[in-house]
């Protein structure tokens, strides 16, 4: 084929064993050719195919496209050159062999596939081409050789100058080929590229920039020079976002369910037919008793379970259909990678040959050196290209799979939402989308690990024969030691998973209910509950670190174990056997191959086992029900009846007994209809129903238009009071200015710091619940429905507010004249004005009719009336004060500093004749002082103080002991190396190894003291981790619980209740193993270069410059990889924490139907959190491929220098040094990987330590100042000329109030919203300190004596009834003083005790978080029965009254009258009539006394007090 005369015997020679080595000719007229033509032809199919699936649009011609094209054009027609004149040689009769012919035809051919590819890719919008840049610099390389040759041989050149010529030619265009295939085309047309102020880069990189993340490198530079912000970051690619991600995922989901319903179909009819032929055979029986026809229950239920077995719809399919393509490409590199990890482990047997020889020529040795490096450097890039699509995978994993969940929730029924509770679904949002991520990077794991055990094997098998069997014997022992213990892990772990979701829901209500521990003294027990869990969890976290200890071991000494054995054995076998340094070196490289396999595997098992878990509460929760959008029907029909439902039965949940039966309710167009009755009778549940939220059991609803709902407990977006109010319809300043008017907002505003651009706290924590419940109607009325459904919205409002709502609103007369309305209500005073009454009685609905003819029927409605007395019904059209229901404390501090007058008087007008010249939000364009002040981060590097906190908290002693093990435990290992070296030297002197058991005897010793080192050092740590996590938990804890309620009034939960999870978490779990990590990575680094340094000395000179590169990049990285986290956290918190905010107010967002938006708003949010992330994954990978370069050049220096010092070295330390050094590159990356996340993870004790070191309150027991133990005995309570302030800075609330309360009397505090109504009764319990002044009660300044020794001898029943999950006995008494009898005695005097009594758990029933199970107004008789339980000498009643019917009121207060009449008692009255016959009233005016005197005295007086009572119509 090629001329027989130049390839000869004697090529060998001709290659190797020269100095000026050459290929044969033969060789580089075929081979050499051939090679990136066929690369070429290969891969060209399948990236055609490629192209036309991912089109980016055309690219305009360019200079640069023109010059390649004409390039590829002439490069052709040289190609062609040669064939032609070979053409003509032959018609001149000079024979040439084959190849003359075939050579050209096929690079001319493969030159014209390359211009077709320039041009294809600039129509299908590719910018710097792959497989081109490949292609090219295959052919530049192969081209070296004959060109080398030919300028050697150019003597003989004259024979054939046109091929010389040609060659030429056609090697300086190919190499300018490859020079402009580094340059990038312009982005494609109509790109995102041009539109998009903060495009990534990545888009238009070219391919060696995408390959090495060069285009990365300015965001390094930006956050090395400033702290990254979030306007620095890139926007999301678009594939990336979940506009595309989450569709996608959701329509094979989607598909999914339709073929698993399909086959449930088949396999249901299949059954129905086999239960028929049943009954059939059972009828035709001889003998059977009649009742016998059916079949019997039992063998129903097993046909039932068979039907339901058709087959789940599998998410895991859906996910592989929507996110396997992508993936695999990532595979591929990884098969890639795989095969070049072997290469380097051959090339150093050739050195080491090589340095055995002392004729091999030095060219040779050189040559092997530069190929390490070159390989070392290829698998750096493709590995890392891996990397970058697995991760990428995984983060549209997680953006899917939130997405799914996120827009599941929205519909799902309230019996699926009852089976997991919030934090349960934002669990699956968080931990379990995390754990997939987490998998995608190790999934290719799964069969690259076997593949590269196998090829390992194969390699060490030719290396070391048959004794390699030995050490795969140690290796097989260890795998189920392995995973012996990563099976106890996964126990401990979910036993600790479990503790800590205990403790995390404990604090989360204790901090939600803090201000009520703190005003019952109940600190204590609950500080023990989450001592004694985090007790638990202690213990389970030391069990697991002593484990890990034990796994970390095993990691370490796992390849020292194996080639001890292998070494051993391949000795003692047989005498021929000699160790020398090539069967040594290379079997130990080729076993720290194996190492990494062998230990991820199991690793990888038991994440996949992990995430299946993950997997089924994923699908179990998207297979939940979901509402039927059928059950109402909203269709317009023409029908007069705009709400009516037919027969209808409803239930919470499908196997639930009804809830609602019977109901047959019609409401006329426009009409108004009132729903009555007592607590818990079910009117809730009928306005649900009417929204859809229920079950239907069967009957029909219809309601024409579209609906506007009021929850009894208001939903508030952490948003501005402007952006709750219109929730997402457009702004009109008229209409909004109206609505404001009308739901008496306008006043609250003007006292709002910062208008209705106020930010609401997270569930409305800085409105009072009346303005909270205000909003809400504001949003309701604003959103102009037709129908309304308002559950009970006046209940949490002043009762001249609640009038000045339904006259404005609600009442006849009211904004929504003409509009259909349901209203819930407890307020007798409205039902003479509305046009229907609907009485509920357990369930059903006993009457319905207008009030005359109800009271005409006499029946439970004129019962209902005559217990209240009809006095309050009295219609009062006077102009009224509109006054602002009472704002929670919070307000008041700013409400002083209003120098305009509050007693507005808004005239009640219709809207249209108001003029509004200029909107509040102009006339106050201060800067809005947000309450909630944004989360500081920190910013730049970690001070050392953190990490002597850290050190201070394990222990300082045995910080240094710790790293002192660590020392010797590389020194051990060195030793052990070395001798190996000793070792195979022996061979070399005499060919014979006489002391082969005293070789094997010391190595195994060394080997095994380092071992029992690493153990003892794990051990150590282990023991200072969890002092550590014992000690910053607890100083956190102890200062939480004493810190001043205003704390908790400015922070938002979420934020401590951070510092609780996920910071104690790192401490716990992941800083620990970072320290392990460093400590080891950093260690054996320093060991690499000592041996290196030692054998080649010259060394030395190369370690500076490449310290000096390898320390800039870390900086570098360093700093932009700590802020990336850092946004990356910040902005993960908002996803879910709106998502439990949707949660919460699902039946509101689908009333308004604005499922849409909040989908849009949960995507947004993901995608700015993916922002953060995605940069965040490619600093690591950035990181990676230059930390790797560096460790390749370290290679690289090492093989060359033993390549140069042959001489004096011998071939151990030569494969010693090189060994050591082909594993420094994992060392070196770790380390910076672990320096950084070192430096990410220590903020964790940073933020702790800010927490546990905020301002405390009072002493709770002031030990020579205690009170004595029947204090108070007479009730006198004294203020003694007494000021407070909310916060330092702030006006006084309260202004030198004097006044004195003999033991026993009874105290009517009332007042004007911002009067100091409520502080008085902070004071009295300290929540707030005094500015000024004294409180005496019975002779005991409270000043002096401690927190609790005061606040367990006061009684308070607050306004809004906080219970905390557990036993209803534990929310009555937490400290267990009291014993059953008079606990009950309690119940029966709260009148709780018929519903207990009907409970089977009876005290021991389970309250649910916040008291969910129990109705508001019950939740209010518990914290009666709480006051009357500790029966102290005073009592405080905040508004006790707002959420009870009439009845239960009167209850309460009777209760009241009759328990604690020796005591004394403050009320803040919402209902004038319930304190006409106390002994006093005290009338607040803007903090300071304004009457004080007998109820009928301040009637006789006309003061502030009888306007109030006029306008309640009490005179």
């Amino acid at each position: 084929y090629c001329v027989k005369s130049q390839c000869s015997a004697s090529d060998s020679n001709f290659t190797k064993h020269t100095n000026l080595p050459d290929l044969p000719a033969c060789f580089q007229l075929s081979v050499l050719p051939w090679a990136p033509c066929i690369f070429l032809w290969l891969t060209s199919p399948f990236y055609i195919l490629y192209l036309k699936m991912n089109n980016r649009g055309y690219i305009m011609m360019s200079i640069l496209n023109r010059i390649k094209t004409v390039l590829g054009l002439i490069l052709w027609i040289v190609c062609w050159t040669d064939l032609f004149s070979s053409f003509h040689e032959m018609s001149q009769n000079q024979f040439k062999p084959p190849v003359y012919f075939v050579t050209p035809l096929v690079l001319g051919m493969t030159m014209l596939l390359a211009t077709f590819l320039i041009q294809y890719e600039r129509l299908k919008g590719v910018q710097s081409s792959g497989v081109l840049f490949i292609f090219w610099t295959i052919s530049v390389l192969f081209a070296i050789v004959p060109f080398r040759s030919k300028i050697m041989n150019a003597s003989q050149a004259e024979n054939d100058k046109l091929r010389f010529t040609t060659f030429y030619i056609y090697f300086g265009l190919t190499l300018l080929q490859l020079i402009l295939s580094c340059f990038n085309e312009k982005p494609p047309h109509f790109s995102s590229v041009v539109t998009d102020p903060n495009v990534c880069p990545e888009t238009t990189a070219g391919f060696i920039s995408k390959m090495t993340f060069w285009w990365f490198t300015s965001m390094a530079i930006k956050g090395y020079k400033s702290p990254l912000e979030n306007k620095d970051l890139w926007s999301l690619n678009k594939q990336d976002s979940s506009e595309l991600v989450v569709p996608n995922l959701l329509n094979e989901w989607e598909m999914e369910k339709s073929k698993a319903q399909r086959s449930a179909a088949l396999v249901f009819l299949c059954s129905e037919q086999s239960v028929k032929e049943q009954a059939e055979f059972r009828k035709a029986g001889p003998g059977t008793e009649p009742n016998h026809v059916s079949v019997s229950p039992e063998e129903e239920e097993v046909l039932l379970s068979k039907r339901k077995e058709g087959r789940q719809p599998s998410f895991l399919r859906a996910l592989l259909r929507a996110f396997g393509p992508y993936f695999l490409i990532g595979s591929a590199f990884k098969l890639l990678q795989d095969l070049i990890t072997f290469v380097n482990p051959q090339l150093l047997r050739m050195l080491i040959n090589f340095t055995k020889q002392s004729q091999a020529p030095l060219w040779w040795g050189y040559s092997l050196a530069f190929l390490m490096f070159g390989a070392s450097l290829l698998q750096t890039l493709i590995l890392h290209q891996h990397f970058q699509y697995c991760f990428v995978t995984g983060m549209r994993l997680r953006t899917g799979i939130i997405g799914a969940i996120y827009r599941k929730s929205l519909v799902i029924t309230n019996e699926a939402k009852r089976s997991s509770t919030v934090g349960e679904v934002v669990n699956l949002m968080s931990v379990d989308a995390q754990r997939f991520m987490d998998l995608t990077t190790f999934l290719n794991m799964l069969w690259s690990a076997p593949l590269q055990i196998v090829l390992a094997l194969f390699f060490l098998w030719q290396n070391l024969g048959a004794s390699v069997l030995a050490g795969v014997a140690v290796m097989v022992l260890l795998i189920p030691f392995n995973a012996f213990i990563a099976m106890k892990t996964r126990t401990y772990q979910v036993e600790q998973m479990k503790y800590k979701d205990e403790r995390i829901k404990q604090m989360n209500e204790i901090l939600n209910g803090i201000k009520v521990l703190k005003l019952y003294a109940w600190e204590t027990s609950f500080q023990e509950k989450i001592l004694q869990i985090r007790q638990k969890e202690l213990n389970v976290l030391r069990k697991t670190a002593y484990l890990s200890a034990l796994s970390t071991m095993a990691w370490i000494s796992a390849p020292f174990l194996v080639a001890l054995t292998t070494f051993a054995v391949f000795v003692t076998v047989s005498e021929e056997n000699i160790l020398d340094a090539e069967k040594a070196f290379v079997s130990l490289s080729l076993f720290n191959i194996l190492r990494f396999p062998l230990n991820m595997l199991p690793q990888v098992i038991s994440s996949i086992v992990q995430a299946s878990v993950s997997l089924k509460r994923i699908q179990d929760f998207l297979s939940h029900d979901e509402l039927d959008p059928e059950s109402v029907d909203r269709r317009n029909n023409t029908s007069e009846y705009a709400v009516s439902v037919v027969n209808g039965k409803f239930s919470w949940a499908k196997q639930d007994q009804a809830i609602l039966d019977n109901i047959n309710v019609m409401v006329p167009q426009g009409s108004l209809l009132a729903v009555v009755g007592h607590v818990g009778c079910g009117k809730t549940s009928l306005v649900c129903a009417l929204l859809g939220e229920m079950e239907k059991l069967e009957g029909q609803i219809s309601i024409r238009g579209s609906v506007a709902y009021v929850p009894q407990q208001a939903w508030i977006q952490n948003a501005t009071v402007r952006d709750n109010i219109l929730f997402g319809r457009p702004y009109v300043e008229q209409k909004y200015r109206c609505v404001l008017e009308a739901c008496a907002l306008t006043p609250d505003l003007e006292v709002l710091p910062g208008g209705d651009q106020t930010e609401i706290g997270e569930k409305g924590i800085n409105l009072s619940g009346g303005q909270r419940q205000r909003v809400s109607l504001a949003r309701a009325l604003y959103s102009e429905a037709d129908v309304y459904l308002l559950d009970d919205p006046l209940s949490a409002v002043d009762a001249h507010v609640a009038k000045h709502i339904f006259d404005n609103v609600i009442g006849p007369e009211g904004a929504l004249k003409g509009k259909t309305k349901i209203l819930v209500t407890h307020g007798i005073s409205f039902l003479p004005q509305v046009d229907n009454i609907l009485v509920m009685v357990d369930g059903r609905v006993s009457e319905m009719g207008s009030y005359q003819d109800l009271l005409k029927q006499n029946g439970a409605f004129a019962e209902f009336l005559r217990n209240y007395s009809l006095e309050d019904i009295i219609e009062d059209d006077e102009i009224i004060a509109v006054r602002l229901s009472s704002v929670s404390c919070r307000q008041m501090s700013i409400m002083s500093n209003d120098p305009e007058n509050p007693k507005k008087m808004s005239r009640r007008r219709r809207c249209s004749e108001r003029k509004h010249p200029e909107s509040p939000t102009e006339k106050k364009e201060l800067k809005v002082e947000k309450l909630i002040q944004a989360e500081t981060t920190e910013t730049g590097r970690v001070k050392l103080k953190v990490y002597w906190e850290y050190a201070k908290a394990v222990g300082p002693l045995l910080s240094l002991f710790i790293c002192f093990l660590y020392g010797c435990q590389s020194a051990t290992s060195i030793g052990a190396n070395f001798w190996l070296s000793e070792w195979t030297n022996d061979a070399l002197q005499n060919g014979t190894q006489h002391r082969a058991s005293t070789r094997v005897g010391v190595y195994a010793a060394l080997g095994l003291s380092q071992g029992v080192l690493v153990m003892f050092s794990s051990f150590t740590l282990a023991l200072g981790k969890i002092q550590a996590a014992r000690k910053l938990h607890q100083t956190l804890l102890d200062n939480k619980f004493h810190t001043p309620q205003s704390f908790f009034d400015t922070t938002p939960i979420g934020r401590i209740i951070n510092r609780f999870s996920k910071d104690i978490y790192v401490i716990d779990e992941v800083l620990p193993s970072t320290v392990l990590m460093f400590l080891g990575t950093f260690f054996a680094s320093v060991s690499t270069m000592i041996v290196i340094i030692f054998s080649t000395p010259i060394f030395a000179l190369v370690i500076g410059p490449l310290a000096l590169i390898y320390f800039f990049v870390q900086r570098f990285y360093v700093a932009t990889s700590r802020q990336l986290k850092r946004l990356e956290s910040v902005s993960r918190s908002p996803i879910y924490s709106h998502f439990s905010e949707t949660i919460t107010g699902t039946s509101v967002i689908r009333a308004y139907g604005r499922n849409a938006a909040f989908v849009l708003l949960s995507d947004m949010k993901v995608d700015e959190n993916q922002k953060s992330y995605y940069p965040g994954i490619v600093s690591n990978r950035w990181l990676g491929v230059r930390i790797e370069f560096i460790g390749n050049c370290i290679v690289l220096f090492a093989a060359l220098f033993a390549v140069i010092g042959k001489e004096k070295l011998s071939p151990g330390l030569v494969g010693l040094s090189v060994s050591y050094a082909l594993q420094v590159t994992m060392s070196l990356n770790w380390m910076v990987r672990m320096t950084s996340d070192l430096e990410s993870n220590i903020v964790a004790v940073e933020r702790v330590k800010e927490y546990s070191e905020t301002t405390t309150e009072a002493p709770w027991i002031v030990k020579d100042k205690q009170p004595p133990p029947d204090w108070p005995p007479k009730g006198n309570v004294e203020f003694i000329d007494y000021s407070v302030r909310y916060r330092e800075g702030l006006d006084l609330v309260l202004r030198n109030i004097s006044l004195e309360v003999k033991g026993g009397e009874k105290i009517g505090i009332v007042g004007r919203t911002g009067a100091g109504k409520s502080s008085m009764t902070l004071c009295l319990f300290r929540l707030l300190e005094a500015a000024d002044g004294e409180i005496v009660i019975d002779e005991v300044k409270i000043s002096e004596i401690g927190l609790h020794d005061l606040r367990s001898k006061l009684t308070i029943i607050p306004q809004e009834p906080v219970l905390f999950s557990g036993t209803l006995r534990m929310n009555l008494d937490p400290f267990e003083k009291y014993s059953d009898e008079e606990v009950w005695k309690v119940l029966e005097l709260s009148h709780l005790k018929k519903f207990v009594s009907n409970q089977a758990s009876k005290l021991e029933l389970e309250c649910s978080e916040g008291g969910e199970n129990l109705s508001v107004g019950q939740r209010q008789l518990v914290c009666l029965a709480r006051a009357l339980l500790r029966k102290t000498r005073i009592l405080v009643l905040d508004e006790a009254t707002a959420a009870v019917d009439l009845e239960t009121d009167n209850l309460i207060q009777s209760t009241i009258r009759t328990q604690f009449e020796d005591c004394t008692v403050f009320t803040i009255a919402h209902r004038l009539n319930t304190i006409m016959d106390y002994t006093r009233v005290l009338v607040l005016d803007k903090g300071k006394i304004a009457e004080f005197d007998t109820p009928a005295n301040l009637l006789a007086q006309k003061g502030i007090f009888y306007g109030m009572a006029k306008d309640a119509g009490l005179v």
